[in-house]
C-alpha cells in the first residue's frame, strides 16, 4: 500500500499545472459552498427570531364550532345576527370571550413559557404635524414581555416609564419619524369620532417595516376605554419553549381548546419557503464549481492513463493487480480531495467571519447592521461530502480504465 501511495504522488506530480486547477476548484468550491450556506442560514435565523420576537410562536384567536352557527357583529351602537359557513363545516366567532380562563388553560401546557393578552384594532394617531392610522394592541406589559423581545427593541426611551404611566404609548421608529414625535410628546389615538390623549414614552423597533410604521402599544385598560370593549380580546400571543414544535403544540391545543390556533411556521409559510429556495439554489451555484473542478479531475487522469501506459503495463508485468491499479488512482484523486477540502475549510472559516464584520443596513423583514452568518458544522460536513462524491466519481473512471489495460498488448506494441 506505500509503494502504491509513492507512485500516486509521482504520478500526481508528473501532471502538478493540472492537479493546481483542479485543486483551486475544489478549494473554492468547498468554500463558496460553505460561505453561501452560512449566509442564507444565518439570514433565514435572524428572520424567524425576529418574528418569534414580534408576533411569538402561537397565536390562540377565534373560538370555532363543528356546525353553523349565528355570529354577532357589531355596527356603531346597533348589532345584528348573521351566519358564516366556512370549509370543513366550521363556524368561527370573532374574538375571544373570555381571555382570562383561556389564557389560565393555556399555561398549564407544559410547552408554553408565556403567554399575553393583546386587544387590537384600528385607529388613528396624530401628532401636531401630521395623523397616521395604525394598529393599536393592548397589552399587559409583563405578560407581552415574556412573549416578545419588546424590551430590547426599545430604542428611545423606556419601558419602565411606560409601564409607571397609565396614559403612556409606545410606537414605531418610522412611524415616530413620520409623526416628527420625541420622547414625551403628547400624541392622540382616535377611534369612532372618540379621542384620547397619551404621552409618548418609548420607540421601537423591530426592523419589519410594516410593524415600525404601523404598529403602537397601550395598556390593556386604556385599548378597553379607546374601542369601547369592556370584555372580551382579540388573541393571545404565545411563546414556546421550543418554537420549532410550534405545529403540534398548535394542534393540540386547537383539539382541547376548541379555538383557532396558529403557529408561525403556518403563518410566515411563504417566507420560510423563499429562504429554503435561497438555500438551495446558492448551494447549487457553488457545487457547480466543485462538478467543474471533478470534470477537470477526470480529464487529467484520462490523459495520464493515455500516457502512462508503458508505466502501467509494467506495473502489471511484475505482478501488480488490476485493484492495486485502482488504487493508485484513487489515491491520487483522494489526495487531491483531502488537500482541497482541508484548505477549502480555512478559507471558508477566514472568508466567514469576514463576512460577518461586512457592515450592511437592513430594514423592512428584519434589522440587522451587519452580514448575518450561521457557523454550522453541517455546512462544512456537505461540501465535503459533495466534494467526495464527485472526485471519486472522476477519479474511479478513469481507475477502471487503466485497470483494464492488457500489458502484453502495450509492451508488444512497443517493441514492434
Amino acid at each position: 500500500m506505500k509503494r502504491n501511495f509513492q507512485i500516486a504522488i509521482r504520478f500526481l506530480l508528473a501532471k502538478k499545472r493540472a492537479m493546481l486547477m483542479t485543486l483551486a476548484g475544489i478549494v473554492f468550491g468547498v468554500a463558496f459552498f460553505i460561505v453561501t450556506q452560512a449566509q442564507t442560514h444565518g439570514f433565514e435565523e435572524l428572520f424567524i427570531r425576529t418574528v418569534l420576537g414580534t408576533n411569538g410562536a402561537l397565536r390562540v384567536q377565534d373560538k370555532f364550532q363543528n356546525a353553523i352557527t349565528s355570529l354577532m357583529a357589531e355596527s356603531g351602537d346597533q348589532t345584528e345576527g348573521f351566519k358564516v359557513p366556512l370549509k370543513e363545516g366550521r363556524t368561527y366567532i370573532a374574538g375571544i370571550a373570555h381571555p382570562r380562563s383561556l389564557k389560565d388553560s393555556v399555561e398549564k401546557f407544559g410547552s408554553v413559557s408565556g403567554v399575553s393578552e393583546v386587544l387590537a384594532g384600528r385607529a388613528s394617531v396624530s401628532s401636531g404635524f401630521r395623523t397616521e392610522k395604525t394598529e393599536v394592541l393592548g397589552i399587559r406589559l409583563i405578560d407581552h414581555l415574556s412573549v416578545t423581545d419588546l424590551a430590547s427593541q426599545i430604542r428611545y426611551g423606556n419601558l419602565s416609564g411606560y409601564g409607571e404611566e397609565p396614559k403612556g404609548i409606545l410606537i414605531g421608529s418610522r412611524l415616530a419619524g413620520r409623526l416628527q414625535a420625541d420622547i414625551g410628546d403628547t400624541l392622540f389615538l382616535e377611534q369612532s369620532g372618540a379621542k384620547r390623549r397619551y404621552r409618548l414614552a418609548g420607540i421601537f423597533e423591530t426592523g419589519v417595516g410594516q410593524f415600525d410604521l404601523a404598529r403602537v402599544f397601550i395598556h390593556l385598560g386604556e385599548a378597553r376605554l379607546l374601542f369601547n370593549k369592556p370584555f372580551g380580546s382579540s388573541y393571545l400571543q404565545v411563546s414556546l419553549f421550543e418554537p420549532e414544535k410550534a405545529p403540534q403544540v398548535a394542534q393540540h391545543l386547537e383539539e382541547t381548546l376548541q379555538h383557532d390556533v396558529d403557529s408561525w411556521q403556518e403563518r410566515e409559510k411563504t417566507w420560510l419557503e423563499v429562504f429554503r429556495v435561497l438555500r438551495f439554489s446558492s448551494g447549487l451555484t457553488m457545487a457547480s464549481i466543485i462538478v467543474i473542478a471533478g470534470l477537470g479531475m477526470f480529464n487529467t487522469l484520462a490523459m495520464i492513463v493515455m500516457e502512462r501506459q508503458r508505466e502501467i503495463a509494467i506495473l502489471r508485468s511484475i505482478g501488480y493487480t488490476p485493484g492495486d491499479i485502482v488504487s493508485i488512482f484513487l489515491q491520487q484523486g483522494l489526495i487531491v480531495l483531502l488537500v482541497g477540502t482541508l484548505l477549502g475549510w480555512i478559507l471558508a472559516l477566514s472568508m466567514t467571519y469576514g463576512v460577518s464584520s461586512l457592515p450592511i443596513h437592513i430594514r423592512g423583514v428584519f434589522s440587522t447592521d451587519s452580514f448575518v452568518v450561521k457557523w454550522s458544522l453541517w455546512h462544512y460536513i456537505w461540501a465535503s461530502l459533495i466534494s467526495a462524491l464527485v472526485i471519486l466519481l472522476a477519479s474511479y473512471l478513469p481507475a477502471r480504465k487503466a485497470a483494464r489495460i492488457d500489458p502484453g498488448k502495450v509492451i508488444r506494441r512497443m517493441g514492434g
